[in-house]
């Protein structure tokens, strides 16, 4: 009965299948414990506790080389969720950008988009971000050409960034009135002013929502929407003025003093590069994603806007791309995911990463390379899990509503 009533077959099949897949996941895990004692090692992650021992250039937060493992691994983890939410950002920006320019009506814009998206898409990413690193390291000028009355180079976007063959000087955020930290111990702080920002956006946001509520109630009432957007602009924008206004916070350009820049943040050129190609690569998928939603949604949408008047920008902005996100966001997903995970890239510009800290140095310094490679899996898969998760919201909240 279990085999041939097809009310039970497909539960029996079931079942053997995930008896032979744990017996497998058994049998793996068995033999690699085996293997381990007979080389006289063990499964344990008591490194991470241990003394690092090597530097990382590029640190968001305190670390020397007398940190821990852990600490290390920590850092790595942080470069690589700032050079993939940055790309994720740029990225969209500009696949949107050049999905939309392959569509126009003008040749040339639609074949410069073309070659764009043909060249970056038909050459594999690492030698995108080498050229990108080797613009960066043997075209930009060094530090002391910025220097004296007729220097040779020049600062860009109003003498506030200087692009040099060894960093990417930026400005920095200072504040006038500095109100001081909430130390955490373990040297992780967090200034009062960051804070006093966060807790004045969730309540905007919160505040925004019972303003959108409130008139979703007046209309169901009276049939009338009252204008609530200078209220939501209101309550999401004065607060946070008011604390601009009252720590004085202001950029800090800057400047070169000696053979380096200070006042600003020096940029590693590895994370400009890896971030660049990761946007440019990126973007041209994503371009073809943005194209192929625009050209989903049917035609007779953007015939009727037009006929109510709206012009083309108009229309694509509030009438096509809405309905196209429905097309665009599921691929999309796959593009963040890819993204993330191509960031594992980095040690070919010396960024060093997760994959370069904990995948890379730590892994050859305490031969814990079946330890190290398991947390890092992990620690991808999470990153993976998170991203896919909130996007898939987004969807959910986007997708066409059938009643």
């Amino acid at each position: 009965m279990l085999i041939y009533d097809r009310r039970y077959r497909s539960m029996t099949f079931q079942v053997i299948v995930f008896i032979l897949v744990m017996a497998l996941a058994w049998w793996l895990v068995n033999n690699t414990i085996r293997n381990l004692a007979a080389l006289g090692k063990d499964f344990n992650f008591g490194f991470l506790w241990q003394r690092a021992g090597y530097d990382i250039p590029q640190t968001p937060i305190p670390y020397t080389s007398d940190d821990t493992h852990l600490r290390a691994a920590f850092v790595g983890l942080l470069n690589t969720l700032i050079v993939s939410i940055l790309g994720c950002i740029a990225a969209t920006f500009v696949g949107i950008v050049a999905g939309v320019a392959r569509l126009s009506n003008n040749w040339l814009i639609a074949r410069l988009m073309t070659v764009y998206v043909e060249a970056f898409r038909n050459v594999p990413l690492l030698l995108w971000i080498l050229i990108v690193f080797a613009v960066f390291t043997e075209v930009m000028p060094p530090p002391n050409a910025f220097r004296g009355d007729d220097p040779a180079a020049s600062m860009i976007l109003f003498d506030h960034v200087a692009l040099t063959n060894r960093y990417t000087a930026i400005p920095t955020l200072a504040m006038t009135n500095d109100p001081g930290s909430l130390d955490l111990g373990a040297r992780i702080t967090f200034n009062w002013a960051t804070i006093a920002f966060v807790v004045v956006l969730i309540a905007g946001w919160i505040a925004r929502r019972m303003i959108r509520d409130w008139a979703q109630r007046v209309q169901d009432q009276t049939g009338g929407r009252p204008t609530t957007w200078w209220m939501s602009l209101a309550v999401m924008t004065v607060p946070s003025l008011l604390l601009i206004l009252y720590f004085g916070l202001h950029f800090e350009t800057p400047e070169l003093r000696g053979f380096n820049f200070s006042g600003g943040i020096n940029v590693q050129n590895g994370l400009v590069a890896l971030w660049l190609a990761l946007t440019l690569y990126t973007g041209a998928f994503i371009a073809e994603i943005v194209r192929a939603g625009i050209l989903a949604v049917n035609r007779g949408q953007s015939e009727a806007a037009f006929a109510l008047g709206l012009r083309p920008r108009r229309t694509m902005s509030l009438v096509i791309l809405p309905q196209a996100l429905r097309v665009i966001i599921p691929p999309l997903i796959s593009q963040y995911l890819n993204l993330m995970k191509n960031s594992s890239l980095a040690i070919a510009v010396g960024y060093m990463d997760i994959k370069g800290t904990l995948g890379g140095t730590t892994l050859n310094q305490t031969g814990r390379e079946l330890e190290s490679i398991v947390l890092m899996m992990g620690v991808y898969l999470v990153l993976s899990l998170i991203i896919s998760a909130g996007m898939n919201l987004f969807n959910a909240r986007v997708k066409l509503k059938e009643r």
